[in-house]
């Protein structure tokens, strides 16, 4: 196991490489799934046999910016030839944002054979890994979901106990969102009222769980990180951020790579900031 982290949840691009043949198999139960904001950089190139996924409109529910309900997360992945017993490794743009967040829905629904490759899209591009621009085609097959794991998720009313209780909060955005002096990155939606952040909450960066080549940092370091801030995994911990995908990059690392009880707010700040008389808080 690499690194000695609690769960046996990444895969190397070597790993991945060598198995290139099975994840482009109609008939292997191995699936590459690339999970992106957007298609376009898939479109342009991608690993051989990987799927292209749009987080925005093929993980998240149109209607109500929720993930999907367990019906359509069950079509989306039956219609793209990914059954519930096959190994699904996933990886995409900005270290695994979004590949994070897909990973956090599959255990959601309890697909346990799930991996992230480490480093993601950007590690598998630098280090000049094969890529293509064929658009692979499974066959349609059932996929029937378990779950869902509520223990690995939390809403609105978890928080608000959480606050009450002196639960930990990770608030993994950065410094200026954490602050109130911007509502979102530089070149992305504005997707709440108020800037701030959670009553209690500390600030440690999503970024801080990788190295600069995107791979995770190992369980020292980690375990090291979040000690600076009290977090240990004596309780539970909550991760949040602006939409859920950061969040869930530190939930991984949390619950994950450490094996510590940790929660996603996926509603993170859009909820939150949103919300009438929702405690808030501002500056550093």
């Amino acid at each position: 196991m690499a690194n000695d982290y609690a769960n046996d949840v990444l895969v190397t691009a070597d790993w991945v490489e060598e198995r290139l043949d099975d994840f482009q198999d109609d008939d292997s139960d191995h699936r590459l799934v690339e999970v992106d904001v957007d298609t376009e950089a898939y479109d342009e190139e991608h690993a051989p046999g990987a799927i292209g996924f749009n987080w925005e409109t093929q993980l998240q529910d149109q209607t109500q910016r929720d993930i999907l309900e367990k019906e359509d997360f069950e079509a989306l992945l039956g219609s793209h030839g990914i059954s519930e017993d096959d190994t699904v490794v996933l990886y995409g743009d900005n270290a695994n944002w979004f590949a994070a967040y897909a990973y956090w829905q599959f255990k959601y629904y309890g697909h346990d054979d799930v991996y992230l490759l480490d480093g993601g899209r950007e590690y598998w591009l630098e280090h000049d890994y094969p890529t293509t621009e064929e658009v692979p085609e499974f066959s349609e097959t059932e996929y029937d979901a378990a779950g869902p794991r509520e223990t690995i998720r939390a809403y609105r009313d978890d928080v608000e106990k959480a606050i009450e209780r002196g639960v930990p909060l990770v608030d993994v955005r950065s410094p200026e969102e954490y602050s109130g002096e911007v509502l979102a990155p530089p070149g992305l939606q504005e997707t709440a009222q108020r800037g701030g952040h959670i009553p209690g909450a500390k600030n440690i960066s999503w970024a801080a769980v990788t190295d600069d080549d995107g791979t995770f940092k190992t369980r020292e370091d980690l375990e090291e990180l979040y000690a600076e801030e009290d977090i240990t995994g004596s309780q539970t911990t909550v991760a949040y951020c602006r939409i859920g995908e950061r969040s869930s990059v530190a939930w991984f690392a949390l619950h994950e790579l450490l094996g510590y009880d940790a929660v996603n707010y996926d509603g993170s700040w859009t909820e939150w900031g949103n919300l009438v008389s929702a405690p808030i808080e501002k500056g550093e």
